[in-house]
């Protein structure tokens, strides 16, 4: 049975893809999907993650795909009402996954058709990410869909490595 939130995306070199809501009972095959692209469980990982996606906000805006009946790909995120200072309401995509046997096929660009298509719906005008630059083939995809570096720089701190620091000075 289709779920009434899904929308089926289709293109003349792309199957059918089916993208609606992701729901709770999505857990495990949010899990086996990203364990077949990492290579391991994240399983703890995901409880949280799905957990902040789906009930923390007022808004849910996490998908879920499928095609050929199975499960396809899942992006995992979230609104916020300002960040770091600015009151602009934003969407943090968290976590974005295809399974590696549906590459190719339209599966992340119907994620991403259908997450623009709602968070514009919302009155959100901008998704923030982060990628590892050792994911190339994710870098392109994103910049392809239109993702460009941010004007502002994110800053990790080692509190270990401060520490030492601290300790020599």
């Amino acid at each position: 049975m289709s779920d009434p939130t899904s929308m089926e995306a289709k293109s003349a070199e792309h199957e059918a893809v089916d993208v609606r809501q992701l729901h709770p009972r999505d857990l495990e095959a949010v899990i086996r999907l990203d364990s077949k692209i990492v290579g391991h469980r994240r399983d703890e990982y995901f409880k949280v993650k799905l957990e902040q996606a789906l009930a923390d906000t007022g808004i849910k805006v996490s998908l879920a795909a499928e095609s050929d009946g199975m499960f396809a790909g899942f992006c995992l995120c979230r609104v916020y009402y300002g960040e770091f200072g600015s009151l602009e309401r934003v969407a943090a995509l968290d976590t974005f996954g295809v399974n590696p046997d549906f590459r190719g096929r339209g599966v992340g660009k119907a994620l991403l058709r259908q997450l623009r298509t709602n968070l514009l719906g919302l009155g959100i005008s901008r998704i923030q990410t982060e990628v590892d630059w050792g994911k190339p083939d994710l870098l392109t995809f994103l910049q392809h869909a239109g993702f460009v570096p941010a004007p502002r720089l994110a800053l990790d701190l080692d509190l270990e490595a401060a520490r030492r620091r601290e300790e020599t000075d």
